[in-house]
């Protein structure tokens, strides 16, 4: 079973009761609605014939029940199927961002926002399959009781619309999968326009310090008219359904009362039969439209649920349960321009990794995320390969560009993890934002969003503690006091590396800092002529490339 088609059937499963019950009052509505020409031409035949008039009244009362209980029918299926579909798009939603939050490998290919897409329009879309389907079979209930009543008026005239309505389906359905594939596009398109625009935006900065500005500006024109392109394209697939749709519909119901008018006049079938004709002719373009936008809708499902099922289809790496997991362990690493990065992670051991390439110390910080895997060699905890263990469990990256929540320091180091108070005091300490609480203190100011009123030193140092006080088996840190004096640095960097000793717990930086270099037990110097080198800073700064890269 292909992939779209096992996630909507787990979705069918998964809400199999509401609709079911969605589908039967859909069902009732529409029979219900179908029963209404019947009870009107009854009523009509009644009047002519001269029956007395309770007949009538008790005719008239029958139209108007089937009215109540077709408006109750209609009513309680649109709530049914709403709150399901609801429901179903955000238990959609939860799933897909618990497995990209649980496994960042699993949204690595897909830029933020096209990820966003598929987590609102594509779970949207997929959770409607419910409703679809409902209406689907609601629409198919409305045609079998309008032919039942057609045949009852007469045999002849209701097989020419047994035998025209299922050309017709059958013709509408034949356009389903050319739908689906303009459906799929224009999604396509529309999450790679929003996944660029989110990108300049979020580089809007550096684009105007180069001036790269009208390049970006062109680059997302194109990309926003193809998504335009795309979406016209499906907006003229739908439109020619709904026509489609609708002209067979016109063409049955002059077809229907041309036949019935012809039998009314020689005599072949009442009057309240030709009304019944008649009607019920005009009320058949309302399940055809229904199933034909059924068959619409369920294109969109499918392409929708295609989407969100690679999402959610990536392997998750799930922990195997060890408790007692080795050290970090790099082996003859190539990710990226690294080459041959190799080393282990002692408890409490604090290793630099000092490089002058911007893309070699990203590729080494996703690596130790988890974002990213090594084109070869390999990472694990000791025996155990990274891909059997929760990464997110065991070792915590801090970016560079951290971000402060909450309205007090005290919720800005709030890790989220129930740390106790005193791995809190000790973090602050040893990240040197003692000061930072004083300061607020006396001034008596909160602190604003993203840490606003803070220097930009004050705010990274913040974000350490916070990171200090989580007490990761691994802490990876990347430039974590660029905007820091250099006393202040020292005295961080040996407060950092006295907590993480004596807590036996490993620490990576990512850095060029003299100071944060200096307090690490080792350094894995990556120089872009030759293999890594390991020793101590001490030692490394004999050599001219390293001194070169790091002393100030």
């Amino acid at each position: 079973m292909r992939p779209e088609n096992a996630l909507l059937a787990d979705v069918l499963r998964r809400r199999a009761r509401p609709a079911v019950a969605g589908s039967a009052a859909s069902v009732v509505h529409q029979a219900c609605e179908a029963l209404v020409p019947l009870a009107i031409g009854l009523a009509v035949d009644h009047a002519v014939d001269g029956a007395p008039p309770v007949a009538i009244l008790i005719a008239v009362a029958a139209v108007l029940l089937l009215f109540t209980v077709l408006g109750a029918g209609g009513g309680l299926a649109s709530w049914v199927l709403s709150s399901t579909a609801l429901r179903e798009a955000h238990e959609l939603r939860v799933r897909a961002v618990g497995h990209v939050l649980v496994d960042p490998l699993a949204g690595r290919e897909r830029r933020p926002g096209e990820l966003m897409s598929i987590l609102t329009s594509d779970t949207r879309a997929t959770a409607e399959i419910v409703r679809v389907l409902a209406y689907l079979a609601s629409g198919c209930a409305g045609l079998a009781v309008a032919v039942v009543v057609l045949l009852r008026v007469d045999v002849w005239l209701g097989l020419g619309v047994v035998l025209v309505l299922p050309l017709l389906v059958l013709g509408i359905d034949r356009l389903g999968p050319w739908v689906e594939r303009k459906v799929r596009d224009s999604r396509q398109a529309g999450g790679l326009a929003a996944a660029l625009a989110a990108e300049l935006v979020h580089a809007l900065r550096p684009l105007r310090g180069f001036g790269g500005v009208p390049e970006a500006v062109q680059r997302y024109r194109r990309a926003s008219r193809q998504s335009l392109d795309t979406m016209l394209d499906t907006a003229s697939a739908s439109a020619l359904v709904t026509v489609v749709g609708q002209l067979a519909t016109g063409v049955l119901l002059v077809g229907t009362a041309a036949a019935a008018g012809t039998m009314a006049l020689s005599g072949r079938i009442t009057a309240g039969e030709f009304v019944t004709v008649v009607v019920m002719a005009s009320f058949v373009a309302e399940p055809v439209r229904r199933i034909a936008s059924s068959v619409e809708q369920i294109a969109g499902s499918r392409a929708g649920a295609a989407r969100v099922a690679a999402l959610l289809t990536t392997r998750i790496r799930r922990s195997s349960g060890a408790t007692g997991l080795g050290p970090l362990t790099v082996r003859d690493v190539a990710i990226g321009p690294v080459v041959g990065l190799e080393f282990t992670l002692a408890p409490g051991e604090v290793l630099g990794v000092a490089t002058t390439d911007p893309a070699a110390a990203d590729a080494i910080v996703a690596l130790l995320a988890g974002r990213a895997a090594p084109s070869s060699g390999s990472v694990g905890f000791g025996d155990i390969a990274v891909d059997d263990v929760d990464v997110r469990r065991h070792v915590l990256v801090e970016p560079h560009a951290a971000y402060l929540l909450g309205g007090t320091l005290d919720a800005a180091i709030d890790t989220g993890r129930g740390a106790d108070r005193g791995a809190v005091d000790r973090a602050v300490a040893a990240a040197g934002v003692v000061d930072v609480l004083e300061s607020l203190a006396r001034q008596g100011e909160a602190l604003l969003e993203g840490g606003a009123n803070l220097s930009g030193g004050q705010r990274q140092r913040v974000a350490l503690a916070r990171a200090l006080a989580a007490e990761p088996p691994v802490l990876v840190l990347r430039d974590p006091l660029t905007a820091v004096d250099a006393v202040t640095e020292d005295a961080v960097a040996r407060g950092l590396r006295s907590l993480r000793r004596k807590d036996a717990l490993g620490t990576v930086v990512v850095t060029t800092s003299p100071p944060l270099l200096s307090r690490c037990d080792r350094v894995v110097f990556l120089d872009g002529d030759g293999p890594p080198v390991v020793a101590t800073h001490a030692r490394l700064a004999e050599i001219p490339a390293y001194a070169e890269a790091v002393l100030r």
